[in-house]
């Protein structure tokens, strides 16, 4: 029988190229399986495929003295994903994982910031340099189309239907995803395309969107540090981070009467049990019900 090892490997492959997961995704499935394998190796020496009761509560013990709560559930969904994939390619008989639940978890308070706090953040943002009418749209966009900041620094040139006012791109499971592209956002990102972005690419010709100063793709960490930067240089009392504008993207869509099934699609969950079941709706009602209610972009008739 092959070794733990390329099991995991080949479970990673077939994560990669038949599920389609994404990098990050990948990457945490295999740090947790490489968690468990030295676990397995240190205690005993343990086969995979005889795996005891026992064995799996003294790794949840070990588990716990280091992890979170949070932490430990995830593992334990990463292991009975992987020993079903086992089942499936009848290399193990049965799954040991199969009948240990993950823990309940409380639900955290989300938190948000009210439409007269993000509006007071977004207009007292300077637009006077190349930089900052970037970093304008990038903000913009966060709030106007409740991003995450992994879809801003990865969107592309090709992605932009300005004509349409929408952004296309691939999101998780390999599905395409359709944002409305807000009036406030779309003002912001035209000025950053025309006046900004063609100074910062230089002879660096690339598709990505957002730039930085060398005229490189825009980083996760980059997007953090500026956003930061801007929060301290105007005194913003409250705890500022990315999410928080998709948080509250979501929050004052329902609050300004949007149904939740809309709101889902909005922010590309594919269960509504983190915004119910999914549900295909009309693209063109999605940016009707957008432009009606999103409290920055309402249509003035």
């Amino acid at each position: 029988m092959e070794s733990i090892n390329i099991l995991i490997e080949k479970f990673v492959d077939y994560l990669r190229f038949e599920r389609l997961y994404t990098k990050n995704t990948i990457d945490s499935y295999k740090r947790d399986l490489n968690e468990y394998a030295y676990f397995l190796k240190k205690i005993e020496n343990i086969n995979f495929d005889s795996v005891s009761h026992e064995t799996i509560i003294s790794f949840l013990e070990y588990l716990f003295k280091t992890r979170k709560d949070t932490s430990v559930s995830r593992i334990l969904s990463t292991l009975r994903s992987f020993y079903k994939y086992l089942l499936r390619s009848q290399i193990v008989t049965k799954n040991p994982f199969s009948r240990i639940k993950n823990l309940k978890l409380s639900k955290k308070e989300i938190k948000i910031l009210n439409q007269e706090e993000v509006s007071g953040f977004l207009n007292i943002l300077p637009a006077s340099t190349y930089i900052q009418l970037r970093d304008r749209a990038m903000f913009e966009m966060l709030y106007s189309c409740g991003m995450r900041v992994s879809e801003i620094i990865n969107l592309k040139l090709p992605d932009i239907d300005m004509d349409e006012n929408l952004l296309r791109f691939i999101g998780k499971g390999n599905k395409e995803r359709l944002i409305p592209l807000g009036l406030s956002a779309k003002d912001c990102l035209l000025k950053y395309l025309s006046a900004s972005r063609p100074h910062m690419e230089k002879e660096k010709k690339t598709e990505f969107v957002f730039l930085n100063r060398n005229g490189l793709k825009m980083t996760r960490q980059g997007f953090w540090k500026i956003l930061k930067t801007y929060a301290k240089k105007i005194n913003f009392d409250k705890n500022i981070y990315p999410h928080i504008f998709r948080h509250s993207f979501a929050t004052h869509m329902l609050e300004e009467g949007a149904d939740l099934r809309t709101v889902q699609e909005l922010l590309g969950h594919s269960s509504i049990s983190t915004t119910e079941i999914y549900t295909n709706i009309d693209k063109k009602h999605i940016k009707k019900i957008y432009f009606k209610y999103h409290p920055r972009d309402k249509i003035v008739k």
